[in-house]
């Protein structure tokens, strides 16, 4: 009872963070781990839960008229397999193995992020050109396979991302982004349950708190706008590159 407590109020966090910025993965997957999770177990029961909590935000921002179907249609099947590649490797391979690659890649993020001070202020959005369809299909199939195979950073990876092809602010790119995350995690999820990898009972209840979580801060992305979003997204960020360096020292 005190291990799932400790998974429904990480949960909550986590996916508030999440759909704020990304990074929530950096909350949720060590919590399972610290409760005693096996990791492949704690994994797919991480998918399981998360995917509750993009499901809501990425409703409640298409709601708010902060996603572009128009693009992610065309996306939305490159993340798809992906997530499916993605989920097969991680059955059979070390994810050490991507740690000092993503490590470099998210640390630039962060320190990018936190140093220039007009990128996600304003929505630049002009139109999409050929060259932004294959730089944006090439971004959703990396990160539907590294959030199959790994996950946390790939919100904060697609925020970024989406903001650099398109011009998009960040609570567009956010809101982008939240969809284009709600597949990979599904797809994930789906391919980790035919695999026998998620405890339901556990993940049920910090499922719920995940939604409730999401709830809140879509709202509060929602309200506040890049002023709330930038600063938590540059801190989730660093905080994920901060985790993974430890983890390669340790």
């Amino acid at each position: 009872m005190e291990n799932l407590i400790f998974l429904c109020i990480a949960g909550f966090l986590a996916a508030l963070v999440d759909s704020i910025a990304g990074g929530g993965g950096l909350i949720s997957l060590p919590a399972f781990l610290m409760a005693g999770v096996s990791p492949h177990l704690a994994l797919g029961t991480n998918k399981f839960a998360s995917s509750t909590a993009s499901f809501t935000s990425s409703i409640r921002y298409a709601k708010s008229g902060k996603v572009d179907f128009s693009i992610l249609k065309m996306l939305i099947p490159f993340t798809l397999l992906g997530s499916i590649f993605g989920v097969n490797t991680v059955l059979y391979i070390d994810q050490k193995y991507l740690y000092s690659m993503v490590l470099v890649l998210v640390l630039f993020v962060g320190v990018y992020s936190l140093f220039s001070k007009s990128i996600g202020q304003e929505d630049k959005f002009d139109k999409v050109t050929k060259r932004s369809i294959f730089l944006s299909i090439l971004l959703s199939f990396c990160l539907g396979f590294y959030d199959g195979f790994f996950g946390p950073g790939a919100g904060s990876f697609l925020i970024f991302g989406l903001i650099y092809i398109y011009g998009f602010d960040f609570t567009r790119a956010g809101g982008n982004a939240r969809v284009l995350n709600f597949v990979s995690n599904v797809t994930s999820l789906f391919m980790f349950a035919l695999n026998g990898k998620i405890d339901y009972l556990m993940g049920l209840p910090v499922a719920i708190c995940m939604i409730l979580g999401a709830t809140v801060g879509t709202k509060l992305a929602l309200n506040k706008g890049t002023k709330l979003i930038k600063p938590i997204f540059v801190t989730m960020s660093l905080a994920v590159a901060g985790k993974m360096l430890a983890s390669l020292i340790v």
